[in-house]
């Protein structure tokens, strides 16, 4: 008897103990319902919005004069995205200048230059480790690829190239683009190609200078 008696009497504590995680799990949901609403919605303003923070009753300060706009801020497509009346263009934004032929350059040779190699050939350092076969330049595809084509792939990616918009400015990506289109044409050009004042000079190079005569003690002069 008891023995009986005794767990009768422990038959409560467990059926509490069960019901209590129950009981917590309850307490929590009232709690969170009594949070307030701005947990969720931050006091904050939207632009342009109304506000008793500045004399003018605006939200926020005008811009400091002479900010100037970044990115598509701009409004010329041209520039920003390679194509006029959203059609790819065959023109450069601006007039691609000698310096702009060093920039471009340099910075293919930074940025492409491990995929595509230095004579724009696909066969860069990172493909002779493994990596896909990056595109040739001197294919028939992409000699006649307009200018506009080349922005959208550096600013975009395409297939297993990534996109470069974050690592080279928009100017820049024309630069490069502008050096592209100089190794098509080093890589297909014939003698014809060449001005005819600079062909001169590669067909009358100037006379190499006399060595200096070596003084007495047997050293150059």
């Amino acid at each position: 008897m008891t023995r009986t008696a005794d767990r009768g009497q422990a038959r409560p504590t467990r059926r509490a103990a069960r019901t209590w995680p129950l009981a917590v799990g309850l307490a929590s949901i009232i709690a969170a319902g009594a949070c307030r609403q701005d947990m969720h919605d931050a006091p904050r303003y939207d632009p342009l919005e109304a506000s008793p923070v500045f004399a003018n009753g605006a939200s926020e300060r005008p811009l400091v004069e002479g900010t100037v706009a970044r990115d598509h801020l701009d409004a010329d497509e041209l520039l920003y995205t390679g194509k006029i009346n959203g059609q790819v263009a065959n023109v450069f934004p601006f007039a691609i200048t000698a310096a702009d032929m060093d920039r471009g350059q340099q910075r293919y040779n930074i940025y492409c230059a491990p995929c595509h190699d230095r004579t724009g050939s696909g066969n860069g350092m990172v493909v002779q480790r493994g990596y896909r076969q990056a595109a040739s330049y001197h294919v028939d595809r992409l000699r006649e690829a307009p200018v506009g084509y080349f922005f959208d792939v550096i600013t975009n990616g395409f297939g297993n190239m990534p996109d470069y918009k974050a690592q080279i400015p928009v100017a820049d990506r024309w630069r490069i683009i502008a050096y592209v289109r100089a190794l098509e044409l080093a890589h297909s050009a014939t003698a014809a190609d060449v001005p005819a004042d600079e062909m001169n000079k590669l067909n009358n190079p100037p006379a190499a200078a006399p060595a200096a005569a070596p003084s007495e003690s047997g050293e150059p002069r």
